[in-house]
């Protein structure tokens, strides 16, 4: 194998000209003979017995070209790349320009790993918000809590808005029932927007045992077997229930705290929360710092690095919903949409997070930053008492290679972050009728 020429082109391309020799052609002929004499029938011959001459002079020389392309190919693309250096991403669009006893040539196309130029990375500013608790906060905090440990209590009445009505429904398309229409004792809270439009707001009103159908009309961008139609639900309320929730009293700070009295939770809280806003705070800083230090960089990004990051993006999301119990396949029809106008709209998403790579991997050789066997262990000791694992499993089931990526990631945004300047957050004034 020799590679003849190797020319760079737009969008981090390459074009490799790759020849390989009339020898290694003919020893990749001689593998595809093998491969498939058995497979060919000569008159006068046991399968597999035909010398190679008698099947080459019935079908032609060219009869075991293709397989023996097929074999020398992978390992002389593979050596070419590995010769010229290059640091590929995906995989490559095949040409062959040129094939025969004197050997075979043959072009790849291949997106490589773009060149990055990074703009102002130090003395950046970004907006840092003024970390306040009011006691209205503390006070929306301990609601909230309530509403967690609130219980659902059955009332002999009709149903209202943020009422849960326990229904059975069943959905029928001209009389018949279709698929996914059907449930029963499900538990539905009003105003939660859970169901299809127009669906909750019919069932306001109705009491334990009453029956009803509802007429409602699909979304145009529903399911394509549902999209836009009406259909009619006969819906059932089994029962009725509201949220009580708990006084919020000394005793309730004993049952969801440590604490004794209102008082002493209220202040843990506004601690509590204070931190919450100040790292919050910080994260939003870092990240409009990052978000700048990407938007700076000077690169011809490769259409396959963007794709890449979106098929990555998809399969996250599927393990996402596989997690929870939900199919995407389901999650497609929930929504209407499909795997394509979902990578669609991963796109902008896969760009962005591409060129944030990029960023970081460049930041990284121009600051010369390295991870320290001590350094990894430090971060999974961190990772084990957050999670309160022992500190062996978390060294079992977490890669090293991935502590030390979010350890020099913590390296780079410190490196930003630190010589950056924080500035009062944009307030737009507010029109004359919301004053």
């Amino acid at each position: 194998m020799s590679v003849k020429s190797c020319e760079k082109l737009e969008k981090s391309k390459v074009a490799l000209t790759i020849e390989v020799s009339a020898e290694e052609f003919e020893a990749a002929i001689n593998k595809a003979y093998l491969k498939q004499r058995g497979k060919i029938n000569m008159p006068g011959f046991r399968p597999g017995k035909a010398p190679r001459k008698m099947i080459e002079s019935m079908y032609g020389v060219e009869v075991f070209y293709e397989e023996a392309v097929n074999i020398v190919l992978p390992d002389a693309y593979e050596g070419a790349v590995k010769e010229q250096g290059l640091e590929v991403v995906g995989y490559p669009e095949v040409e062959l320009e040129n094939c025969g006893k004197e050997g075979v040539t043959f072009k790849a196309v291949v997106a490589v790993y773009p060149e990055v130029k990074l703009g102002q990375y130090k003395g950046l500013e970004a907006p840092k918000a003024e970390v306040k608790v009011m006691a209205a906060d503390v006070n929306a905090r301990l609601k909230e809590m309530a509403a967690r440990n609130g219980r659902l209590v059955s009332v002999e009445r009709a149903v209202k808005k943020g009422d849960t009505a326990v229904i059975d429904f069943e959905g029928f398309d001209n009389g018949v029932p279709f698929e996914g229409g059907k449930g029963e004792n499900f538990d539905l809270v009003i105003g939660s927007g859970s169901f299809v439009p127009g669906f909750e707001d019919q069932v306001i009103g109705m009491k334990a045992g009453q029956e009803k159908d509802i007429d409602i009309t699909f979304p145009e961008n529903y399911t394509p077997e549902l999209a836009g139609k009406p259909v009619v639900f006969h819906v059932k309320v089994n029962e009725v229930k509201v949220k009580e929730l708990p006084a919020i009293d000394d005793e309730f700070a004993k049952d969801v705290s440590e604490f004794d009295t209102l008082k002493e939770l209220k202040a843990d809280l506004k601690k509590k929360m204070t931190e919450e806003r100040k790292s919050a705070a910080q994260r939003a800083f870092e990240d409009a710092l990052m978000q700048k230090v990407a938007d700076g960089i000077e690169c011809e990004i490769p259409d396959e690095m963007v794709d890449l990051q979106a098929d990555r993006m998809l399969d996250g999301f599927k393990q996402q919903l596989a997690s929870q119990g939900i199919p995407f396949a389901q999650y497609l029809q929930m929504t209407g949409m499909t795997e394509e106008s979902f990578k669609a709209d991963a796109h902008e998403p896969a760009l962005q997070q591409v060129k944030m790579d990029l960023a970081m991997e460049a930041l990284v050789k121009a600051e010369g930053l390295e991870v320290s066997d001590d350094e990894v262990e430090a971060e999974m000791k961190k990772i084990s008492e957050q999670y309160g694992m022992d500190l062996e499993s978390v060294k079992k089931y977490l890669p090293v290679d991935q502590v030390k990526e979010q350890v020099v990631r913590e390296k780079v945004i410190k490196v930003v972050a630190d010589s950056a300047v924080a500035v009062a957050p944009v307030v737009e004034e507010k029109a004359e009728e919301e004053k």
